[in-house]
């Protein structure tokens, strides 16, 4: 049950970081941020945003970066 209780203050501490955040970003340069970039019980790797690296997609990165070298 602690554990519950400690998750749902992080919660609500993660969404008024977030909100403060966002009042102070600027728009044309951030994008918005969520109270998950704030929450320490979020796992990082649930974000949309983050790309993980694998051995299925490495390929593609090299391709983007490097190009066809053939």
């Amino acid at each position: 049950m602690a554990e519950g209780h400690h998750r749902d203050a992080w919660q609500h501490t993660a969404s008024l970081m977030a909100l403060i955040a966002n009042v102070n970003r600027d728009p044309k340069k951030t994008r918005a941020f969520k109270p998950s970039d704030f929450n320490p019980y979020v796992p990082k790797t649930s974000r949309p945003d983050v790309i993980v690296v694998t051995k299925e997609n490495i390929s593609l990165l090299k391709r983007a970066f490097i190009g066809d070298k053939k």
